[in-house]
This record gives C-alpha cells, structure tokens and sequence, in this order.
C-alpha cells in the first residue's frame, strides 16, 4: 500500500543507506531557527458532520463581495449543470491522453475544446490549453522567435496588462528573448512607434491585447499588413469571451492568439486554477507547443479521438522542443467546453451585451457624481479606468465597508472598474451612491 506512512523498519532501512543513524543528524545542517520545533495545529479526529461543519464556519469567515473587480479576473456567470457534469466517469477517465483506448472521454472533451477555441477566435489549429493567460502568451512569444529562427526581439505593448508582461518578459530573460515595450498614448497602442520598431528588420512577433487592460477596444487596422511587411508574426492576447461580439484574432490577420479563458465561465476561485488558450494558423502548427488531439476512425469504422501532434511532448524531440509546458489543464478546457455549449452563441452574446450595457451604464452614473472622470475618450467593453477626486484608497475601503469590492487600484486616483451579466442595477446604484456620498 503505497500510501500508507513509513514504518520505523523503513526509516531505519533508508538511514541506512544515506549513512546517517538517525533523522535528527540527516538534518542536522539545517539551523536551529529554521527547524519547527513545536506540535502541530492538528484537532482531535472528527466525524463527517463535525468535518463539514468546521469547514463551513472557516468559510463563513471569507467576506462575500459584490465584485466590480476585473484585470484579468471577472466574475461571470457559471451555469449549474457544469459542476456535476465534468465529475462524469466517462470524462475522467486516464489522467493522461496517451493511451487512447482508455482515453476516450478525455480525448473527446479536449477535441470538443479546441473546436470551440478555434470557433471563438477564428484561428485554425489551438492546442490542448495551457496552464492561465499570462503563460499562454509567453509561450506565443516563444512561438515568434521559433518561428523567425534568427531574429530574437519581440514587442508588447504597453496597454498589455502588466501582470502579462511581466510573465512575458520573466520567460524571455531565461529563453534569450528581448523584449521591448510599445509605449502607449491616450490609453492605446501608439502605432507609429510600432512602425518605426519593425522599419529595424529585427522583430520577431509584436503583442497587442484586445481589449486592452484599460477595457478599450483597440483599432489594429492594418496592423498585420505592417508586421508581415517587416517579416514579423501578430499576436493577439483576446479575451474569448468577448469574441462572441468582437472582430476575432483571424479577422486582425492574427498569426497566434491567446488568453486566459478564465471568463468563460470559470469562478474566480481566489485565484485559479484557471486555463489558459494558444491557437494559431496551420502555416505555424508545428511550432505550437502542447497536444492535438484529432478525430479518426477505428477498426470497426466506429468514430474515435487520438492524439494527432506532439510536436513538443517531453518524450518526443525533447532537446529540439519550443516548450517543455507538461500540464493542459484538462479539468479546466473540459469546464469552458461544457460552459460554451450550455451558453450557445446566443448565451455569450447575450452576456457580452449585459456587460456592455451594464459598464456604460455605471460609467455614466460614476461621473454623473462630479466625484469621477473617465480617463480615456474611447471605445471600451465591459471594463473601464476612472480618475476620483478623493483618493482611491478610501474609495475601496468606503466600498468594502458596504460589501462591495469596487474595482482595482492602478494609480492613486485612478480605478478600474469591472462589469460582468453577473451585476444588478441595483447593485451598481448603490455603488453610486456610496462614492457620491465621499
């Protein structure tokens, strides 16, 4: 019974070998300071209803906020027939696709999810996600330089949300990838800028979000002309569930796309685990890291699922590998699958534009206050950036005291404000209400 804890007979066989007489002298070079040297915090043993009531009064403690937070994390709607469904037998079975026969649930709901991503984004080919949205598109920045092959520098912009770049660029100084910031003006990419970075002939891939980390919707016309003029791949981080409305990465001329699909339904969960998305064109499926898994036939003419392309499995071309990124998140590409088939198109378009409605209704009422102003005149979705006269600190902490989290803090007197299908009227009136009384 592998699980079972070491007998004494174990541990003294094991000391044995490493050539020490007991576990105190195995550890004797760790200082004293370091070592824990009191009892555990254990409680006594309980009975099931003792455990489930302990449990619930520790979670009692959490406060339950009405959420108007975004930047990168919002609070949409999770549909209940998901949780019971993705327990199935028939979709957990093999932790891992690779023996197909006994895979065959597994590898139905990650062909069924790379449809989906593909539908979504308009891309032809995504594989079998990644672990969240900031590795996802440091791994789209590894793509670039594979794709370019003698060129290593990659631009981002700077109205890329920061926690991104910061993953991007901690990925580059370790792949010798340099990275160089597009700088924004009045809130968006400043495209001339652009044009004179790749006028060098020295870029690998440039990354644009869309929308971008202040919530607005950003004009990338001609974009793609202009890095594929200058040999350079497009990349666009796209939030998916936004893509129901939006013009798609394919429709930019993208060559990858990528994000965290954690707005496909995916509870904030304090933070994950969420999943990542990475698709790309056909010209590039080579280079894409992760599985891919296919529709075929079996002996008996029966439809069945296989893994179609490792290109970069640690089994397969480990050394030649672009990426050594192991996990694909199945549990998760299985919740945002079944999420997108219960809310159809209808469903997401249907949020998106209660999104919408709902921001520009909030943003309107915020500055009707005379307390806020917007910070940028441009087309945003369901996110946007407002300056308060009074600092943004105590407008948080008057908002929390009434059980709202009222945004995120990017400057001093700046907030971002966040607003998902999931918020009433009443709730961004009363939020209203409070900032018009600071």
């Amino acid at each position: 019974m592998k699980y079972f804890p070491h007998t004494q007979q174990d541990i003294e066989q094991m000391l044995a070998v490493a050539g020490v007489g007991s576990l105190d002298e195995l550890y004797g070079e760790i200082p004293q300071q370091l070592l824990f040297n009191r009892e555990f915090a254990l409680p006594e043993a309980m009975s099931e209803v003792e455990i489930r009531r302990f449990f619930e009064e520790l979670g009692n403690k959490n406060s339950q906020l009405v959420c108007f937070a975004g930047a990168g994390v919002e609070d949409h709607y999770s549909p209940s027939v998901i949780a019971p469904l993705i327990s199935r037998g028939e979709f957990l079975t093999a932790y891992t696709p690779y023996q197909p026969e006994i895979s065959q649930g597994t590898l139905q709901y990650i062909f069924e999810y790379q449809s989906m991503i593909c539908e979504l984004t308009g891309m032809d080919v995504t594989n079998a996600s990644m672990y969240d949205g900031t590795t996802a598109t440091a791994e789209a920045m590894m793509m670039c330089v594979a794709i370019a092959k003698k060129r290593n520098k990659v631009l981002i912009s700077q109205t890329m949300d920061p926690k991104v770049r910061r993953v991007v660029e901690t990925y580059a100084g370790y792949q010798g990838v340099v990275v160089e910031t597009i700088p924004e003006r009045d809130g968006i990419t400043n495209l001339d800028v652009l044009a004179e970075k790749l006028a060098g002939g020295d870029v690998a891939g440039v990354i644009l979000a869309q929308p971008n980390f202040y919530g607005i919707v950003e004009d990338y016309s001609g974009v793609a002309e202009l890095c594929h003029a200058n040999k350079a791949m497009f990349v666009m981080n796209a939030k998916p569930s936004a893509l129901a409305v939006l013009k798609t990465p394919a429709e930019w001329g993208a060559d990858i796309a990528c994000g965290d699909a954690q707005t496909l339904g995916i509870p904030m969960c304090y933070g994950g685990p969420y999943v990542g998305y990475l698709a790309c064109t056909n010209a590039n499926v080579r280079k894409l890291p992760g599985r891919i898994v296919g529709a075929t036939t079996d002996v008996d003419g029966k439809r069945a699922f296989v893994l179609t392309l490792q290109a970069r499995e640690q089994h397969i071309r480990r050394e030649k590998a672009n990426s050594n990124i192991c996990s694909n998140q199945s549990l998760m590409a299985l919740y945002v699958t079944i999420y997108m088939s219960v809310m159809g198109y209808k469903g997401l378009k249907e949020a998106c534009s209660l999104s919408y409605s709902g921001a520009h209704y909030l943003a309107e009422r915020l500055v009707a206050t005379g307390k806020c102003t917007l910070v940028y005149d441009k087309p945003f979705f369901n996110e946007f950036a407002v300056k308060t006269s009074v600092p943004v600190t105590k407008v948080l902490d008057a908002l929390v005291a009434e059980g709202i989290l009222g945004g995120v803090r990017i400057a001093d007197d700046t907030l971002l404000v966040c607003v998902t299908e999931q918020r009433t009227k009443a709730e961004m009136d009363k939020m209203v209400e409070i900032v018009k009384s600071l």
